[in-house]
């Protein structure tokens, strides 16, 4: 092979789905510090662009246009930049395809368990009857507080014990909360849990809890599992909060639950149709407060996941395994 040829010979592409001024240039440096002199890096979020190489990506991180994994033939493992997996339920043909997949687990763990603490808190102390006063200018008497309440000494149930679960455990075993834990397999244990448990205690820890925690993902065995059954099961003074997906809580059972007392709130930073519609009953409760899905929004979110990437990414051309590999058939 002659020089020319070598020089036009393509070479398999590493691509980091993310706007060009994403990263600043120092922390793009780090990833091309461990990007082989035979692969190339490409930084970018351009369809046509991306189109035009889907062949040769072996590697893409970020932002990748799911609808176009099947065209990506050479795809060997796609470092996605979110935590939940739950795209695979609209991609299925993503799942039979022969590539790894790697998620952010871990690196919500601090903005979004503050975001849980941050919901019970604003219940605890009447943050939001608060703010509508100071709206309008008004002084709210001491004595008409009536459902204020302290977190010491009461009992969470934490449906989901992740990186985010078990830091929310943490943080509620040092504010003096007792925490039971739900997860897949309750023999793994968790800093801050003081019971762990199965999916199939659900029913018999709901009425112990004062606040019930989801974190789960969503699956087609989480999909719904908070429903009138379940809100029924709980304390007519038990808050909801749901840091998950939007998908595990039924939205008609937890409206009219809310409205009928059978919970004293809810706080949901995950809707089941995302944005909420503006004619969403849901907007119209007292007892509801509503974040639009920002819980795990920091700005140290590129700067965890650029750490996630390249330590993946190390590892890749090394012949170790992947963190945070998901299996595609379980969606987490």
């Amino acid at each position: 092979m002659d020089d020319t040829a070598e020089e036009t010979e393509k070479k398999d592409v590493i691509l980091l789905a993310l706007e060009p001024d994403t990263l600043p240039e120092e922390q793009l440096d780090r990833v091309r510090d461990v990007v082989p002199d035979n692969k190339e890096l490409l930084v970018t979020r351009d369809r046509d662009v991306i189109e035009a190489v889907i062949d040769e990506i072996e590697i893409a991180a970020g932002w990748f246009p799911r609808s176009r994994l099947p065209r990506a033939s050479n795809l060997r493992w796609f470092q996605q930049w979110a935590a939940g997996a739950d795209w695979l339920l609209r991609h299925p043909e993503a799942v039979e395809m022969d590539f790894v997949l790697t998620n952010m687990s871990g690196i919500h763990a601090i903005p979004v368990s503050e975001h849980v603490f941050a919901l019970l808190l604003a219940f605890a102390r009447e943050l939001s009857p608060a703010l509508r006063a100071q709206q309008h200018r008004k002084w709210i008497p001491y004595d008409q507080h009536q459902h204020l309440f302290e977190l010491a000494n009461k009992t969470m149930l934490l449906i989901g014990v992740g990186a985010i679960g078990e830091r929310t455990a943490q943080v509620a075993a040092a504010m003096g909360v007792r925490v039971l834990g739900i997860r897949r397999d309750p023999t793994v244990g968790a800093t801050g849990v003081d019971t762990m448990h199965g999916p199939d205690q659900l029913h018999d820890l709901l009425p112990q809890a004062d606040f019930v925690v989801l974190t789960v993902p969503l699956t087609p065995e989480t999909q719904g599992m908070i429903g009138e059954q379940e809100l029924r099961a709980m304390k007519p003074t038990a808050h909801l909060i749901n840091v998950g997906r939007g998908g595990v809580v039924d939205e008609d059972a937890l409206l009219h639950g809310l409205r009928q007392g059978w919970i004293a709130g809810a706080g949901l930073d995950v809707l089941e149709t995302e944005p909420l519609p503006e004619d969403s009953p849901l907007w119209e409760l007292d007892n509801m407060i509503i974040t639009s899905h920002y819980a795990g929004v920091t700005p140290h979110y590129h700067e965890r996941a650029l750490r996630v990437f390249r330590d993946n990414l190390e590892r890749y051309h090394a012949g170790l395994p992947l963190q945070n590999v998901v299996e595609k058939t379980l969606g987490y």
